[in-house]
């Protein structure tokens, strides 16, 4: 693991210890009109609002989830300012603190500030997507050590939205689900070839090798990820029929009788989506060729939560289905086959990593820091919040080639042929 925080939370390093409320003194007026405030705008929201002197408001008449107290002054007045950056800073700084059901809470903030959303349509902020810095983000945040991620995934390593056939399934038997639902919705079988897009550990493009009899090309740009693919496809005996490239999605040549890109929509960038139709079109076999995108999106147009991306996933923007739809297939002819949405899915499975993560809290604390790992808390709380809520879904759009009629009759292939 990575013995520093690092230059993601700049300011912050030593902070957030929680060894005390500052001596801020009493609360004065202004700083009581300012909670009566807040309290206002968080009307219908089940908390209790708290200043460092224990001034109270409730934002809601039923009892509350949760208490979010303000340590200082400069953090109510950041968190009013600009509320969307500042909770996550004063969060993750110890500046504010939120006791109780952190994402019960979260999930009432969401639906208050996410409802503006959805009566209008906000374009989300121009970001550069060239290579280089498409490297720059990767790095930011997958390269934090596979050690941190082993912490808190499961043995696969896999770091997208699992699939839970019963509710109550483990992490392990819903991310092997994911992998199969995903497979049979490419309708895989032996000799296939199929090119993978933003592989993460690798451990799609093994399954589909070793259980469809697949062979494999898997593009990533994050070299400590692509080192443990390879080491994984050698320990398995899959080198031969799995190759891992360190390089960009652009970069893809070669015909294939399948495209499958699960997590990497989200970092392509709006003004990339026709080169990302473009390499899926030379791509896929001209009349046969299908593909699966698996993508963190929503219902209509908004740019990702303005502390998110700055502090955890740089550059990211979670489309909505048109945008996709529009930017991606429809300019090349792809036809749709499919579209489910796996929104409690991603919530549940952001579940089972935020606890994960709480087990190994001293281990993450003490190789990064207090507010590295408060910052995580948060980021996967409020993640989770975002999917129960419904300000954030999971899509997965099944396509092929237009001309193609080689395509199932029915949905029955996902749910009842035997897994290979």
């Amino acid at each position: 693991m990575r013995a520093a925080l690092g230059e993601g939370f700049p300011g912050l390093r030593g902070a957030g210890q929680e060894k005390g409320w500052e001596a801020e003194g009493r609360a004065g007026a202004l700083d009581r009109w300012l909670l009566a405030r807040l309290a206002k705008a968080l009307a219908g929201v089940p908390i209790r609002l708290a200043l460092w002197d224990g001034t109270e408001r409730l934002a809601a008449p039923e009892p509350p989830v949760a208490r979010v107290r303000f340590r200082n002054r400069r953090a109510l007045f950041s968190v009013l300012r600009d509320p969307e950056f500042a909770f996550g800073e004063a969060y993750a700084s110890g500046n504010l603190a939120v006791e109780g059901d952190l994402v019960a809470a979260l999930v009432g903030i969401d639906r208050v500030v996410d409802a503006p959303r959805r009566g209008g349509r906000r374009r989300p902020r121009p970001r550069n997507h060239g290579l280089g810095a498409a490297r720059e983000n990767v790095h930011h945040h997958y390269n934090l050590g596979n050690d941190f991620y082993r912490l808190w995934l499961d043995e696969e390593m896999l770091y997208t939205c699992a699939y839970f056939p019963s509710p109550d399934d483990s992490l392990e038997v819903a991310q092997r689900a994911k992998m199969d639902h995903v497979c049979r919705k490419l309708g895989l079988k032996p000799g296939d070839r199929v090119v993978e897009a933003g592989c993460g550990w690798g451990a799609l493009a093994l399954h589909m090798a070793r259980a469809y009899g697949a062979t494999v090309t898997a593009f990533n740009i994050s070299r400590e990820q692509i080192q443990h693919a390879r080491r994984r496809a050698e320990e398995d005996g899959l080198s031969h029929r799995v190759e891992f490239r360190e390089d960009d999605y652009r970069a893809i040549r070669g015909r294939f009788d399948a495209f499958v890109s699960v997590g990497m929509v989200e970092h392509v960038g709006l003004e990339n989506y026709r080169t990302l139709g473009e390499v899926i079109d030379r791509s896929l076999e001209p009349e046969r060729g299908r593909g699966l995108l698996h993508f963190i999106g929503r219902n209509r147009p908004a740019p990702l939560n303005a502390w998110i991306e700055r502090r955890i996933f740089p550059g990211a923007y979670p489309p909505s289905l048109t945008e996709v739809v529009d930017g991606v297939l429809s300019p090349f002819d792809f036809s749709v086959l499919d579209v489910e949405n796996l929104r409690l899915h991603y919530a549940r499975t952001l579940e089972h990593w935020r606890r994960r993560l709480e087990a190994a809290a001293e281990t993450v604390a003490a190789h990064f820091g207090v507010p590295f790992l408060r910052a995580w808390r948060l980021y996967l709380a409020g993640s989770e919040a975002a999917f129960r809520s419904g300000s954030m879904q999971l899509f997965q759009i099944a396509f092929a080639r237009g001309v193609t009629n080689e395509i199932p009759w029915t949905r029955a292939h996902l749910y009842t042929e035997p897994i290979p």
